[in-house]
C-alpha cells in the first residue's frame, strides 16, 4: 500500500532505500552478510500476542482469506515497537503440539532478506500462532490484479520473479524446499518496497486446509494424483507466477501453453504495460514459464536454474524497488522519535487529570482572534445568558463537576451566539472524563474546524483515539500536534 489518508485528511508514506538487486539472498545467521537485521526465534505467550493484536481485534486482520478460512492473519506491533504479522490457526490445526513447536522452530532458523521471515510461535492450549516480520506493502495480488494508480512496471516484475527465485534457491539450499500453494498473495511487499516470499507456506502440511487452496486449474498435475506437494510442484506453481507477472491476470496454465505453442506469447502481455517491455525478456520468460509448466516433473527446471535464467535478464538494478513501484520513501527525520510537550506526554500517558490541569492554565488565552460577530441586540438581550452559561460551565470545570460542565457548555454551543474551541476543547475532555470518547472525538475535530492551526485540537484528538484503541491513527495525530506547535514557537521567535 503506497499510503492511506485517515479521516482527519493527514496521510502518512512509509518505504526504504534498498540494496543492489543482484546482492546475495542468503544472509544467515553468523553468516558474512549478517546485518543482525533479525531478532532470534522466540516464543511468545498469549498474553504478549493479545497485547500486541489489540486482543486480536477484527481491524487487524490483513489475510486476504474469507470468514470461513481455517487460520487468520493478523498485524501487531510488540512492547519494543517492532511490526509483526500474526497467522492464528484453529484448534484442530496442529494437534500435535511438539509437531508444530519443531516445525516452527525449524522454519524459524531460516534468515534471508528474500523471505518475511519467521520470528516466533506460541503455542497455549489450544492455541496455535506463528509470528513472522510485518510487510506493510501488500501482497503482489494486490500490486498485479487489483493495482490503483499505476501497473506494476516491466523492471519490477522481472525483480519479483529474481527475488522469488532466490528465495526458493536459499530455502532448497537450508533443506526446506516444499512450499505449499505458492501463489501471488504469498509473495509480499517489505518496507523499502522489495518482494519477500511469506515463511508460513515453509510449513509442512497440517490439518488448516488442503495444500492448494486455488482453483483446481492451477494445481500441478501430480498433485491431484498423489495429494503431495515436491519440489517440482513448487516450480510448476513458480510457473504460474510467471505468467501472473506477464500478463497481470491470472490465467490457468492450459490456456496459457495454448497460446505459446500457437506462437501469440504476445497475447498473454498485459495491455497495462502498453509495450513497455522488452519483446526478448518477454520471449525469455515465456520460455522459462513453459519449462516450469511441463506436465512431467522431471522436465521441470530447479531452483538454481530459474535463478541463473532470471539473473541476465534484471533491469534498473541501480533503482531502488520502492521507486519502481511508485512508493513514497520514508526520510530520516520522520523516524526520528518525538520529542514530546508535556501535553503531549499527558495525552500519550491518557493522563485526563494532567489535561484538565493544562487546559485550565491556559485558560481562554487561544480563543484570541476568532471572529466573534455580535449585533447590538445580541449583546443587550441575549450576550449576558450566554456569558452566564459558560461562566457556571468553567465554575463546573475547574472543580471537576464535569457532567454540569457538559450540560452548561452544551446549551452555550447550541445557543450560537458565540464560537469558542475552548470551550469545545473542555467539553471534550469533560466527555473523557464520562468515557464518551467518541462525544470527545467529535467536539476535538470540531475545535479543529473552528481554529485549524491549534495544537490542542490535534492534541485532544489523539488522546481520543488513545481512548478508542485507534492505536496508529493516534499516535500519528499526537505526530502531527508535536509538530504544529513546534512550528508555532518557531514562527513566534522570528516574530
Amino acid at each position: 500500500m503506497g499510503g492511506r489518508c485517515s479521516k482527519f485528511s493527514f496521510c502518512w508514506f512509509h518505504s526504504h532505500l534498498n540494496p543492489s538487486v543482484l546482492e546475495s539472498s542468503d544472509q544467515e545467521n553468523g553468516g558474512k552478510n549478517e546485518k543482525n537485521l533479525w531478532p532470534s526465534f522466540s516464543e511468545y505467550s498469549l498474553e504478549e500476542l493479545k497485547a500486541a493484536t489489540n486482543g486480536f481485534s477484527s481491524e487487524n486482520i490483513v489475510s486476504e482469506h474469507g470468514e470461513k478460512a481455517p487460520n487468520v492473519v493478523y498485524k501487531g506491533k510488540l512492547e519494543n515497537g517492532q511490526l509483526i504479522a500474526v497467522k492464528r490457526f484453529n484448534k484442530f490445526a496442529w494437534p500435535d503440539s511438539r509437531q508444530f513447536i519443531e516445525e516452527s522452530k525449524q522454519v524459524g532458523n531460516l534468515r534471508s532478506d528474500r523471505l518475511a521471515n519467521l520470528i516466533g510461535c506460541c503455542y497455549e492450549g489450544d492455541e496455535r500462532l506463528l509470528v513472522a516480520e510485518f510487510m506493510p506493502h501488500e501482497t503482489l495480488a494486490k500490486h498485479l490484479f487489483h493495482w490503483e494508480s499505476q501497473p506494476m512496471k516491466w523492471a519490477m516484475r522481472l525483480r519479483v520473479a529474481f527475488y522469488l527465485a532466490q528465495a526458493l534457491e536459499y530455502c532448497t539450499s537450508k533443506g526446506r524446499g516444499l512450499y505449499h500453494d505458492l501463489n501471488a498473495y504469498r509473495i509480499l511487499f517489505d518496507q523499502d518496497g522489495n518482494p519477500r516470499l511469506s515463511c508460513f507456506g515453509l510449513m509442512k502440511n497440517s490439518r488448516d486446509g488442503k495444500s492448494y487452496s486455488t482453483n483446481l486449474a492451477f494445481t500441478p498435475p501430480e498433485y491431484l494424483r498423489t495429494g503431495r506437494v515436491t519440489a517440482e510442484s513448487v516450480v510448476y506453481s513458480f510457473g504460474t507466477l510467471l505468467l501472473d507477472l506477464l500478463s497481470g491476470k491470472h490465467i490457468p496454465p492450459s490456456h496459457a501453453l495454448d497460446l505459446i505453442r500457437g506462437k501469440n506469447y504476445l497475447m498473454l502481455m498485459d495491455s497495462a504495460l502498453e509495450g513497455h517491455f522488452s519483446k526478448d525478456d518477454g520471449t525469455e520468460l515465456v520460455r522459462l514459464a513453459s519449462r516450469c509448466l511441463q506436465y512431467e516433473a522431471r522436465e521441470r527446471p530447479n531452483a538454481k536454474s530459474l535463478v541463473e535464467t532470471l539473473m541476465p535478464l534484471q533491469k534498473e538494478t541501480e533503482v531502488p524497488s520502492h521507486v519502481l513501484m511508485g512508493l513514497k520513501q520514508e526520510t530520516e527525520s520522520s523516524t526520528k522519535p518525538l520529542s514530546l510537550t508535556s501535553f503531549g506526554e499527558s495525552c500519550l500517558r491518557l493522563d485526563l487529570t494532567a489535561i484538565h490541569a493544562i487546559l485550565e492554565k491556559t485558560g481562554y488565552k487561544d480563543d484570541e482572534g476568532i471572529a466573534n460577530e455580535l449585533s447590538f441586540q445580541l449583546w443587550t438581550s441575549q450576550m449576558q445568558e450566554t456569558l452566564n452559561l459558560k461562566k457556571h460551565g468553567d465554575a463546573a470545570f475547574r472543580a471537576k463537576d464535569f457532567v454540569t460542565a457538559i450540560d452548561c457548555y452544551t446549551q452555550f454551543i447550541d445557543g450560537g451566539t458565540m464560537v469558542s474551541p475552548t470551550v469545545y476543547a473542555r467539553r471534550c475532555l469533560s466527555y473523557l472524563m464520562n468515557d464518551m470518547a467518541q462525544e470527545a472525538l467529535g467536539d476535538a475535530m470540531q475545535a479543529q474546524v473552528v481554529s485549524p492551526e491549534w495544537p490542542t485540537a490535534l492534541y485532544l484528538q489523539a488522546t481520543c483515539l488513545f481512548s478508542l484503541g485507534m492505536e496508529n491513527d493516534a499516535q500519528e495525530t499526537l505526530k502531527d500536534g508535536t509538530n504544529m506547535e513546534a512550528k508555532k514557537h518557531k514562527n513566534l521567535k522570528t516574530v
